[in-house]
């Protein structure tokens, strides 16, 4: 099974990359990064959706980003804390497949390992405030039925 973690880590390290140099090709960016981790089991499918999405919807993105953290202009944030923003947001508001708290706690553990020592805090209010935008009130029923389709799935597992 490919390793999730991984993968989104190579996304953040390709918008990361690119948001530097926008000049160069996203395509070959992905591809010398998931290169370097070629002995490793990586989502190359989730890897250029998630990249190719996100580069598509920036735009809306840094919108919904701006708009949960106002008091940040967007311009004055750590490109990889802007990044991993980008990629959570894409995940919450784009990708149904994936949990909404997965994509938080991805994007928050990303931040401890890679970002600054409060890029972590920061990250996961701005991401509960997107997530709270989305869902509003219906958000512990959609933290329910995340948790009765995993029940679920651990169960057929073991038969």
């Amino acid at each position: 099974m490919p390793n999730r973690h991984l993968s989104r880590t190579i996304v953040v390290q390709s918008l990361y990359e690119w948001d530097f140099q926008k000049k160069n090709n996203i395509d070959d960016i992905v591809k010398r990064n998931v290169d370097y981790f070629k002995k490793e089991d990586v989502d190359k499918k989730y890897i250029k959706s998630i990249v190719n999405g996100a580069i598509k919807k920036i735009k809306d993105l840094d919108k919904k980003i701006q708009n949960a953290a106002k008091q940040w202009p967007l311009e004055q944030l750590p490109i990889l804390d802007k990044t991993i923003l980008r990629v959570a947001a894409y995940e919450l508001f784009y990708i149904n497949e994936v949990p909404p708290k997965v994509a938080i706690n991805e994007a928050v553990e990303i931040a401890k390992t890679f970002g600054s020592e409060n890029s972590s805090k920061f990250i996961n209010g701005v991401l509960g405030t997107l997530f709270k935008v989305k869902y509003g009130e219906k958000g512990t029923e959609i933290d329910k039925k995340w948790k009765e389709i995993k029940e679920k799935l651990k169960k057929s597992q073991k038969q």
